[in-house]
């Protein structure tokens, strides 16, 4: 399923009804299956509140209200118009609620039941230009209420004030924390120029509307992405979930080889086994997993040839010496054992200009920092943009982190990542994803999978650890994803999220 436009969700709406959808039937639905990923997102019920405008986008938000209700939440109404001036349909939908709280002024957060949670409904992806008048003005309390009282803001479609295929946000948008794109995801919202608007992106499916090909833009979801989770088969083993050799970890750096390591096996890898230079062997073990097969070595030559079916290269690393990076690079530009190339590893390609040199097998992970030294000439582009120019010129998969994680490689479409929080703006993260992508290569996926799945997954097992209102954004560690990245599987596998 790829992003369209405006434009392009106007025209497959429109095959729907040909087909025989109606336009309350959609709206039904829509809502319904809103009410429902909302549920799923805030799994802890509180208050909600709608902020309408006129259109079908309010309708959608009222028809969530009511799954929430059904799901304990007290709900209220905050809308920019009088109900005569919505659309027929909103208007129906309305009525059809029942009793609810419709407030006339400015929303008192103070002895609300949190969580508290604020619903977009005010414009939909037709909506051109800066909001106006009473539409601006909930816009800036809904903001004002989200930096100042804790709400958190779930955008139905788009945030309004956002263009929904370029991505602009206009003065005075609204800022939301999770976004619920319907039937199709809207291209604008995939920008990087709109990541601080739309926050997370939740894909609402409607079976009533044709899917689009891919194209050239797709979103990272279990629904969007062309690779499955299924459950293994029942006769398996260790040999079947793959075994992951990791080379990471430096007496500087000791906590990312562990965190590698149990990324690795956490994410399924029947074997893992780290490697670590000799003199931290002592002090990296007692803090490894038990699971962890540690193993010295003296010298990256000593490696090269190690058996396995993935490897996990670079966490920790820290500076090499010449003839060791000889040695990395020796390593790397193997073919026969897919790879992922993270931190130290993607400097030691950097200087040695060998970028070019890495099989397509492989995955590489750099930050905008390191990304930046792998391909200098492509500073100061759009991510998107360079993200496609660097694919182009190389052959592994790249994996681009940052708020709206991109993963590409030559011939194939940019992926964007759905999942996330900026909670996981602290080290070690890098370290937990390398090692889950390395398990996934290790079971069999393609480089493109293991990348999509692996950033999906670690943004998803974040999001579940902040969900139970115990850990904050400030507050979570690597370690807190890795013990949601079961619940992550599942998700991914159930189509949950």
């Amino acid at each position: 399923m790829g992003a369209v436009t405006a434009e392009e969700m106007r025209r497959i709406e429109e095959v729907a009804f040909r087909g025989g959808a109606t336009p309350a039937g959609l709206m039904e639905t829509a809502g319904r299956r809103l009410g429902l990923a909302m549920r799923r997102f805030f799994p802890i019920p509180g208050t909600a509140v709608a902020y309408l405008g006129k259109g079908h986008n309010a309708g959608d938000a009222l028809i969530a209200l009511r799954e929430l209700r059904a799901a304990g939440w007290r709900i209220k109404v905050r809308a920019a118009f009088p109900a005569v001036e919505w659309a027929a349909l909103t208007r129906a939908v309305l009525r059809s609620l029942g009793e609810v709280e419709r407030l006339d002024g400015p929303l008192d957060p103070v002895e609300l039941e949190r969580p508290l949670v604020l619903i977009d409904g005010l414009v939909g992806i037709g909506a051109r230009g800066p909001l106006r008048g009473n539409l601006a003005e909930l816009a800036e309390e809904m903001n004002a209420l989200r930096q100042q009282a804790g709400a958190r803001i779930a955008a139905v479609d788009l945030p309004s004030g956002i263009d929904s295929d370029s991505g602009e946000l206009f003065p005075g948008g609204v800022l939301a924390d999770a976004t619920f794109t319907i039937g199709v995801p809207k291209r604008g919202l995939l920008s990087s120029r709109a990541v601080n608007a739309v926050g997370v992106i939740i894909l609402v499916p409607l079976s009533e509307l044709p899917v689009p090909a891919v194209g050239d833009l797709g979103l990272i979801s279990p629904q969007t992405f062309p690779a499955k989770g299924g459950p293994r088969p029942y006769e398996f083993h260790k040999g079947l979930a793959g075994r992951v050799n990791v080379l990471a970890g430096s007496s500087a750096y000791t906590g990312a080889a562990i965190l590698a390591a149990t990324g690795a096996l956490r994410a399924g890898a029947g074997l893992v086994t780290l490697h670590l230079p000799q003199e931290i062997v002592a002090r990296v073990s007692v803090g490894c997993p038990p699971e962890v097969i540690v193993r010295a070595y003296d010298t990256l030559d000593e490696l090269v040839d190690t058996a396995g079916d993935a490897w996990v290269v670079g966490p920790g690393l820290g500076p090499l010496a010449e003839a060791e990076t000889s040695a990395l690079l020796r390593l790397l530009e193997r073919g026969n054992i897919p790879c992922v190339v993270d931190a130290d590893a993607l400097n030691a390609v950097a200087r040695a200009g060998a970028v070019t040199r890495l099989p397509a097998a492989h995955v590489i992970t750099p930050h905008p920092g390191e990304f930046r030294r792998l391909a200098p000439d492509l500073d100061g582009s759009t991510r998107e943009s360079a993200a496609r120019a660097f694919a182009d010129r190389t052959s592994p998969v790249l994996l681009l982190k940052g708020a709206r994680t991109l993963v590409t490689a030559a011939n194939q479409p940019l992926w964007c990542n759905s999942t996330g929080t900026p909670g996981m703006a602290c080290g070690g993260q890098g370290d937990v994803l390398s090692g889950v992508i390395g398990a996934l290569l290790a079971s069999g996926s393609t480089a493109l999978v293991a990348a999509a799945r692996g950033a999906w997954l670690c943004g998803r097992a974040s999001e579940i650890a902040l969900s139970g209102r115990t850990l904050s954004e400030e507050s979570l560690l690597p370690q807190d994803t890795l013990a949601h990245l079961g619940a992550a599987f599942l998700d991914w596998r159930e189509q949950a999220r």
